[in-house]
């Protein structure tokens, strides 16, 4: 049954319950044992060992744990060769621990929405009025909740006196909404026009009213929003993908290496089965940049550390790198746009020409916005000696106003001291106060326009009329007063005798103003090639001219409602959605299917919200981003970024902390992936050429991990590109490859085998030194020294795509010392015998010393000569 489609008398006959007497104790417990609790079913959480598993079925582990395992077989068969054993596993084990430690900050969504349930509720049970715990309520209590009150349930409205609900948890807008018992509401209208409702987890603002459970737990709106929470998956991030795609890549790399050098050793070079599984370890080590996982772990929390200081909290780590790649952000306008609080723009006394708040008020706009502030029941309340103002949006825009011109409530309320108060209905759409003055008494009345009982001349109605629609055309919420004065106290104090045959004073125009901010972040975003989308629970009028102010709606740019959309297919919104800058009046399946459409065509998805309502589609979006003052609890715990100062313009800045951080990300990889592909080969030509393995699994280990993973770790800190902002964002089905770091990774992958086989062939069958003879031993020491300290070296011609002189080797220092620190490892483990032998290494003469020097530095000055003529071109 549609609820706030029918009446109430079919309602109460359909549920079988009595209006008066309520439910019986013995039905309401039938109930209970029917249909369950009223409160929220959770998603089982995965345990500890599950996560574990998660991670262990990584590609990149596998290869690490299969690496392991014949290491291990092979120490248990020689008796030695441990050590390889316990690094491959250490590595294994930290990974796991930093993956499982982000996933423990776990969603808790759903322990919010439960919490937003009220504790009691006045129910009438056997006709009796009595509190019981909100979770006991069944379909067919019949409830009472005054203001102050959270709804515990849906339930339809039976009567209520001057009812205003704060529906924001749910339609993510802060004004009241003024509720009507006798509403007639189509079977479409949105959430926020159903005016006979009061649903779950809002908040009574003011009046009182009377209703009937109809839906509980799961089947309530708040419910639904559960229910999506648990069945939205949350996507894999572009990190993810392009990090598993580059292990699957590596992994086919190492087994064709692994194939080909089996068939070349056994059928061609006659090895031995020991022997080519020695190969097998040395090519797994080769094709695993085991640092990686570790080093993009470091250089995200660093990314979070930075984001802290810039008013971002990251509850997900992996969210640093997505934000960076954000190619949509779909905004909720209220309270992120927007300043969540409404503000006076124009004022216009009926004698004068319409005004800016902005601008010096004249005595008659003065007198007309006293008049207005006398009209009003917003108090001023002192908290911590912080003067605030407290009331229903509109009337708190007037005092705020009030004060801003220098006049003080307390000076209305002498000069217009209240009498007598007419409160505001939602059928009648006004309020009216009577107050005594020196000339007798004066009643003002203050509503809506189109229900102000003023008896308007044509002239008068006319240039009235034209003030008002431009007010509207600028999405201005419009407030019009009038008075009447009396010689005597009025006899007749109702509205009919009240609100009759006024005097008309004027109009003021206020809106929800957007934030100062918003407008730049807007352009901003667009100039990274960001498209800002804005959602909302707002009319579409208000919502499009807030759009087009700050930059979001342009020229050829559509708005479209939520019932609009309602009636489109999903093949027509992924057509159309990439036109459409704003929706209007949108429920939460609306925003999850707007989230979806934009992600069928490849694009990243932001989605900023605050409210319960954008808690689904901010854990669809690749990135949730909540908001942290206005935000509930449920949109913080769905998201996978919280903006702790509210800040629109804050989500651009994470945008660009995050493209910094997938910068690192790159050179990372640039970094590591260069020389390891360079081993496969160097490996892969020693013994297709009969020269034997270059370097062995050991010593490869010790480069991946010491060589290159201790300056790699501080990639992490090193500066943004100057163009970080002004380039396009990549697409999310973009491959770890893209922009040209395929091209950069094979250059220098092939000066890395050229330099290393060089220096292994001298070493092994060149005489230039009479002190030290040409062997296996010695060109295998000087493929190790070469392939290490090129590899190092090329730590620098990563950094940036500026020349390593122009941007300076200590403008990051510890990476500095680092790589000095990696250099001279190196060289004691050569030197020093007894590591030495561990190592399967020779001494060397000064001679091969030096020419493993020129070599090294082949590669530094191979990309500086690149990099001057591209300067050049």
């Amino acid at each position: 049954m549609i609820w706030f489609t029918e009446d109430i008398v079919n309602i109460i006959k359909k549920i079988n319950t009595n209006i008066q007497q309520g439910l019986t104790q013995s039905e309401a417990e039938d109930r209970l044992i029917l249909y369950g609790e009223n409160q929220f079913r959770e998603e089982k959480n995965e345990t500890i060992l599950q996560k574990i598993g998660h991670h262990l079925v990584e590609i990149t582990t596998i290869i690490l744990l299969i690496a392991a395992g014949i290491s291990a077989y092979m120490a248990i068969t020689l008796g030695y060769g441990w050590p390889k054993v316990f690094v491959i596993l250490s590595i294994i084990v930290l990974n796991i621990i930093l993956g499982v430690s982000q996933e423990n900050k776990a969603e808790k969504s759903l322990d919010a929405l439960k919490n937003m349930n009220a504790n009691y509720t006045t129910v009438i049970r056997d006709g009796l009025k009595s509190k019981i715990y909100s979770t006991k309520l069944v379909v067919g209590d019949i409830i009472e909740l005054n203001a102050g009150d959270m709804i515990p349930a849906d339930a339809r409205l039976i009567e209520s006196n001057s009812l205003l609900v704060e529906e924001s948890a749910l339609t993510g807008e802060s004004i009241p909404v003024e509720k009507d018992t006798n509403s007639q509401i189509s079977k479409d209208a949105p959430l926020g026009d159903r005016l006979n409702m009061l649903y779950s987890g809002c908040l009574i603002a003011n009046g009182r009213a009377k209703a009937v459970v109809v839906e509980t737990g799961m089947n309530t709106e708040m419910g639904k929003i559960a229910d999506l929470l648990n069945n939205t998956s949350k996507l894999i991030t572009p990190l993810q993908i392009r990090l598993r795609q580059l292990a699957k890549r590596l992994s086919i790399v190492a087994l064709l290496a692994g194939i080909l050098i089996f068939l070349v050793g056994v059928y061609i070079h006659g090895e031995t089965l020991v022997d080519m599984l020695l190969i097998a370890i040395s090519l797994s080590v080769a094709a695993v940049p085991e640092t990686l996982p570790v080093i993009v772990t470091i250089i995200l929390a660093y990314g979070v550390q930075n984001m802290v200081k810039k008013n971002t909290i990251i509850r997900q780590i992996s969210a640093v790198e997505t934000i960076g790649n954000t190619s949509v952000i779909c905004s909720d306008k209220t309270g992120t746009l927007t300043q969540n609080k409404m503000i006076i723009r124009q004022i216009w006394h009926v004698n004068s020409e319409p005004n800016y708040a902005s601008q010096p008020f004249t005595n008659e706009e003065s007198s007309l916005l006293e008049m207005l502030a006398a009209c009003t029941n917003a108090t001023i309340e002192t908290d911590n000696g912080e003067e605030k103002i407290i009331g229903d949006p509109t009337e708190v825009s007037i005092i705020r106003l009030l004060l801003d011109i220098g006049i003080k409530k307390s000076e209305v309320e002498q000069k217009y001291p209240r009498v007598y108060e007419l409160p505001f209905d939602s059928n009648r759409k006004l309020m009216t106060t009577i107050h005594q003055v020196d000339d007798g008494f004066l009643a003002i009345t203050k509503g809506a326009f189109d229900r102000i009982p003023v008896h308007f001349n044509e002239d008068l109605l006319q240039r009235t009329t034209k003030v008002h629609d431009s007010f509207a055309e600028q999405a201005l919420r419009v407030i019009a007063i009038g008075y009447k004065k009396y010689n005597t106290m009025p006899a007749d104090l109702n509205a009919e005798s009240l609100e009759h045959d006024l005097t008309f004073l004027g109009l003021v125009g206020m809106i929800d103003p957007p934030r100062p901010e918003s407008k730049q972040a807007v352009y901003d975003a667009k100039a990274a090639g960001i498209k800002t989308v804005m959602i909302t629970g707002d009319h579409v009028v208000t919502a499009s001219a807030i759009a087009k102010e700050i930059g979001i709606m342009n020229d050829g740019d559509r708005s479209l409602t939520g019932s609009e959309l309602s009636q489109m297919s999903e093949g027509e919104l992924k057509n159309q959605v990439k036109d459409i800058s704003v929706y209007a009046r949108v429920s939460p399946e609306d925003k999850i299917r707007i989230v979806q459409a934009w992600q069928s065509h490849g694009e990243v998805i932001t989605m900023t919200g605050d409210g319960v309502n954008d808690a689904p589609a901010l854990k669809a979006a690749d990135v949730g981003a909540a908001m942290g003052i206005t935000g509930t609890d449920v949109s913080k715990n769905a998201a996978d970024m919280v903006i702790t100062d509210d800040n629109f313009a804050t989500i651009v800045d994470a945008v660009s902390e995050g493209r910094t951080a997938y910068d690192n990300i790159r050179k990372t990889v640039s970094f590591l992936l260069s020389v390891n592909f360079a081993e496969i080969l160097i490996m892969l030509i020693g013994i297709i050429v009969g020269w034997g393995p270059p370097v062995i699994a050991i010593q490869l280990l010790l480069i991946n991990v010491v060589s290159d993973g201790i300056p790699g770790f501080f990639l992490s800190v090193e500066k943004p590109d100057k163009d970080i902002m002004t380039r396009k964002p990549l697409k999310k089905n973009s491959g770890i490859f893209t922009a040209g770091l395929g091209k950069t990774i094979a250059q220098r992958m092939i000066i890395f085998v050229i330099i290393t086989l060089t220096g292994f062939y001298i070493g092994q069958f060149v005489k230039i030194s009479n002190s030290t003879l040409p062997s296996y031993e010695v060109g295998m020491t000087m493929a190790f020294i070469i392939l290490s300290w090129s590899s190092v070296l090329n730590i620098f011609n990563v950094r940036s795509n500026e020349s390593i002189f122009k941007i300076g080797f200590l403008s990051n220092k510890p990476l500095f010392y680092a790589t000095i620190f990696s250099i001279l490892f190196s060289a004691f483990i050569v030197l020093f015998k007894p590591l030495a032998n561990i190592f399967q290494l020779v001494p060397i003469s000064y001679i091969h010393w030096m020419l493993a020097i020129a070599l090294s530095m082949v590669q530094l000055i191979f990309v500086e000569i690149q990099k001057f003529i591209q300067s050049r071109s």
